[in-house]
């Protein structure tokens, strides 16, 4: 049965207040004085810690002051806000809103702020309805100073959204509802579905406590953040991501400049080493930005350390069974404006692949390219596998006193083939096909030219250099193993 989703306004829905974009419009619109001592260090704490009963306080006398003001004169102005408001609103919270409008639920907007300021705002991102606190207006359309109806904040919020239900011919219980604040655990204990998203202090340890989700609608979903503080956990880990703090490798890293500093993009590196993840963290960590890396589900299985990769915004790949599941994940964080990180070979090479002069590339990076229209940045990587060979376990941390020495290489954009498509839209299975064929191949292209000349020469390995290249229980003829060759979709 379709039910509803009730969503916040406040550090829910909006990255923050939405407060100050309409006190802004009111003020250039001369409906309320020029400045109000206080209401910046408000806005402040609020973004910072959440609802307080203070602020709350303040938000029930806001009827007070419109007393006297035209409800046209006040949605006239307010509307002027709409587009400061929807920069705010957070980027996976239009999925969200759009998951629950392809199951067939009602979205509703459950806030406690005034519902003339918000109401316009609300339709003109599609919401169905909205619940919020309303003020009274007189025969004329001059607001009283009154309350119409009940001040929707806590149990007052669970009694409207009760009503709604009821009017609506919805279960409560087949319903979810999305918020920051402990304020609303009242409706949170009652629907279905609840979600604790950017939670305040005490919401995190009741979400903690009855196994709520916890989300953040500015990530991927799954990422983790640092409760209260809302740092996320990989950039709290790139702060330590620096190339002295790893004693037992060299790092000449160049061209970082090629990484967009902020909007969507796709790193592509060609693949050597288990240690190539610690290589594009150390460049990734010199941009200030965050990426999502795209792993093989061995990875996200493993104990302890998948649930870290997921934690840090890994997206899970399993390979052989044709799922598009990976490709929409990371779509969908290119098109909120994040940085994806993929190794277009899909596997290390084993045996005399790996001395392959010829780079071989499978078509995820290629067909994401041309579905979000991000651009793509190639990383050329060089010398990992001295530091991780796959034939040891563990990295080689031992050679602190002669440690080998790591090259990337960062090139600039790719230019790829993108005629006759538009991003976003869909794109017909030859174009699809005949376009990442060839994007492949420039991408492939463009990362080996990234490596020394060495790379790009054939060359007769040593039966020493072949071993290093397969697990250390290989116990076949290292040259005939052809069976991990990258580059087959």
């Amino acid at each position: 049965m379709a039910g509803a989703a009730f969503i916040d306004l406040d550090r829910t829905l909006l990255s923050g207040a939405s407060g100050p974009a309409i006190s802004a419009a009111l003020r250039a619109a001369k409906l309320v004085p020029a400045s109000v001592p206080g209401e910046s260090l408000l806005y402040k704490v609020f973004n910072t810690v959440g609802e307080t009963l203070p602020s709350m306080l303040l938000a029930r006398q806001g009827a007070t002051a419109m007393k006297g003001k035209s409800q046209r004169a006040v949605r006239e102005a307010v509307a002027t806000a709409i587009p400061e408001l929807t920069k705010l609103v957070q980027p996976f919270a239009r999925a969200t809103i759009e998951q629950h409008r392809a199951n067939g639920d009602k979205v509703v907007l459950a806030t406690t702020s005034p519902f003339d300021f918000v109401e316009e705002f609300a339709r003109s991102l599609g919401f169905d309805d909205v619940i919020a606190t309303r003020y009274a207006v007189d025969s004329g359309g001059v607001y009283t100073g009154e309350l119409d109806g009940r001040f929707v904040w806590s149990g007052g919020k669970l009694a409207s959204v009760n009503e709604w239900c009821a009017t609506n011919g919805v279960n409560i219980a087949d319903c979810a509802a999305y918020t920051d604040s402990i304020y609303d655990s009242p409706l949170l204990e009652a629907v279905g579905k609840p979600h604790a998203v950017n939670p305040d202090a005490r919401l995190q340890v009741l979400a903690t406590a009855r196994r709520w989700p916890v989300m953040h609608f500015d990530v991927s979903p799954g990422v983790g953040k640092v409760p209260v503080i809302g740092t996320e956990l990989q950039r709290l880990a790139l702060n330590f991501s620096r190339p002295e703090l790893i004693p037992f490798a060299k790092f000449t890293i160049t061209g970082t400049e090629n990484i967009p500093t902020s909007g969507p993009a796709i790193l592509v590196g060609n693949h050597r080493s288990y240690f190539d993840v610690f290589a594009v963290s150390l460049t990734v960590g010199k941009t200030n930005r965050t990426v999502r890396f795209l792993g093989k589900k061995e990875v996200f299985d493993a104990p302890v350390i998948g649930q870290l990769a997921a934690a840090l915004g890994g997206i899970r790949v399993d390979r052989g069974t044709g799922s598009d599941a990976p490709i929409e994940s990371a779509l969908a964080a290119l098109r909120a404006g994040e940085m994806v990180a993929i190794m277009p070979q899909g596997t290390i090479p084993r045996g005399r692949a790996f001395f392959d002069p010829v780079l071989k590339g499978r078509w995820g990076a290629a067909r994401l390219a041309v579905m979000s229209g991000a651009p793509v940045i190639p990383l050329g990587l060089w010398g990992t596998e001295k530091v991780w060979p796959r034939n040891s376990q563990v990295p080689m941390v031992w050679n602190v006193a002669n440690p080998p020495r790591v090259t990337i290489t960062v090139g600039p954009e790719v230019a790829l083939r993108r005629d006759g498509v538009t991003p976003g839209e869909p794109v017909a299975v030859e174009l699809a096909n005949q376009l990442a064929d060839e994007n492949t191949v420039r991408i492939m292209s463009a990362i080996s030219n990234l490596l020394p000349p060495e790379a790009r020469e054939h060359r007769e390995p040593t039966e020493a250099e072949l071993r290093a290249t397969l697990p250390s229980n290989y116990k076949g003829d290292p040259n005939a193993e052809f069976t991990r060759r990258p580059g087959t979709d």
